[in-house]
């Protein structure tokens, strides 16, 4: 029994396990940022382009469908 109370003193005052986590956490923090800006800026993109098609009116440049396609 005395061994685990040892083991467990051991665990801690070790600080490598949390400066892990707390590394972990920050990365997941990012990851979700991230993510977030990415599927923001995707949604702005896709805003600008269907006002773009709007605006033409389907009075695009010839041959070209891609508005035509978007609606």
């Amino acid at each position: 029994m005395k061994k685990l109370f040892n083991l467990a003193k051991a665990f801690s005052a070790e600080e490598n396990g949390a400066a892990m986590v707390e590394y972990s956490i920050l990365i997941g923090i990012i990851a979700a940022a991230s993510i977030l800006v990415i599927i923001a800026i995707g949604a702005w993109v896709g805003g600008q382009f269907t006002g773009l098609c709007a605006s033409l009116n389907g009075h695009g440049a010839v041959g070209h469908t891609a508005c035509a396609a978007a609606t």
